[in-house]
């Protein structure tokens, strides 16, 4: 008996040592974050576990487990979901069954994973955009691309310009009967950095005689050239994403080829002819004060210029909107930028909105104090408060 009570009681002591961890103090719903990490933190050991065995990839095991949670086309009271191609890549759109006399609103949505997983079909991404197409009866394309590792940039990139550009056919915006001057582009994570990234290309498009009206962009990555920044300092042990998992992502955008990761987690993979890139992206001048905290910034340490040569996306405004300079910015629709303070990724949010600002772009910032990264596709208070914030916005916007 005693051996029981023993082996329970440490069992025990293993699991809530398993399950805990450290969260700031004003984090709404501490258990339920606390249960989603323990279950993304059991589902990231297992997976490197069966890529050192050379099973299969980190990422094509993640994806599999995710496709167990995709949903199908399923139309409701108030909707109309299908699956289809535009220009040959999948998408979902969801349309509007009550009738209307004018043209609807259109809302291309570009779903987050880092480039390498999940999908529009995953569970929280179609809830999403149920709810966005229902509370602003709007036509939502949301948009599929080819994932890493086996595709690389710039195929994420183009497979979402190629959709894009497609939706804004006057032909396809009629067959769906969306007005051509009330059109947004938005994303989250990954894909708030593939809409800024496709936005800043229909600028300089000639051929595209529609234009989006505004951009919203859900805690976004911007950037891939300092990860020391004080968001990355502060987070890198934060809840859902950690500065080694957004290393393994951003890294696996360019190639499957670790040793980027390796000169990315140094802070040393920008070699020294890319210098003049970091204005960009200087932190000691793009943050307000609120978020500088007191950190000190650290000037770049530059490597070698094999990996840029080699792997030279990382260095592509296309993949790094923060490096267009203010004349790319300058024209730019009316955005949204969402932030949360425990993420790795809020400074690269925070920078973009200093930048279009001193480009004078209209920008709207949300900064959600309690947040933590993914959470708007996630069935948490905090996530429901992010939804609310981003649809209300385009429902006064667009």
């Amino acid at each position: 008996m005693g051996r029981k009570v023993l082996l329970f009681l440490i069992v025990g002591i293993l699991s809530a040592w398993y399950l805990y961890t450290p969260l700031p103090a004003n984090t709404e719903q501490p258990w339920a974050v606390m249960c989603l990490e323990a279950c993304l933190k059991t589902i990231n050991n297992v997976m490197q576990l069966v890529e050192l065995l050379g099973i299969s990839h980190f990422m094509t095991g993640v994806n599999f487990l995710i496709s167990f949670v995709e949903t199908s086309p399923t139309s409701d009271e108030n909707l109309t979901v299908v699956d289809t191609t535009f220009h040959n890549i999948p998408v979902r759109v969801y349309i509007p069954k009550q009738k209307t006399k004018t043209l609807r609103r259109g809302i291309f949505f570009i779903h987050g994973g880092g480039w390498c997983l999940a999908s529009a079909q995953f569970y929280g991404y179609d809830l999403l955009s149920r709810r966005t197409a229902h509370r602003l009866d709007a036509v939502v394309i949301s948009t599929n691309y080819r994932l890493a590792p086996k595709h690389h940039f710039p195929i994420q990139f183009e497979d979402v310009y190629n959709a894009l550009k497609w939706f804004l056919r006057q032909a396809v915006l009629q067959e769906y009967g969306v007005d051509p001057k009330r059109i947004g582009v938005s994303g989250d994570s990954s894909g708030g950095n593939l809409a800024a990234a496709v936005v800043q290309q229909l600028q300089c498009d000639q051929d595209v005689k529609v234009k989006v009206k505004v951009q919203a962009l859900i805690y976004p990555v911007l950037q891939a050239l300092d990860f020391d920044l004080p968001s990355y300092r502060e987070n890198a042990h934060s809840p859902i994403l950690s500065k080694e998992l957004a290393l393994r992502y951003i890294s696996e955008y360019f190639t499957t080829d670790r040793s980027l990761e390796k000169a990315m987690a140094n802070n040393q993979h920008i070699p020294v002819h890319s210098a003049h890139l970091f204005q960009f992206v200087n932190w000691s001048s793009l943050l307000p004060e609120h978020f500088r905290k007191g950190h000190v910034y650290k000037k770049p340490t530059f490597g070698s210029s094999a990996l840029a040569n080699k792997y030279p996306g990382f260095l592509d405004v296309r993949a790094a909107p923060l490096l267009a300079n203010d004349t790319q910015l300058r024209g730019l629709p009316k955005t949204y930028v969402l932030t949360c303070e425990y993420d790795v990724l809020r400074d690269d949010g925070v920078m973009y909105v200093t930048r279009l600002q001193n480009a004078r772009v209209l920008v709207t910032h949300h900064h959600i104090e309690d947040g933590f990264h993914g959470l708007i596709s996630i069935g948490l208070k905090v996530g429901a408060r992010m939804e609310n914030q981003y649809i209300n916005w385009l429902s006064d916007n667009l």
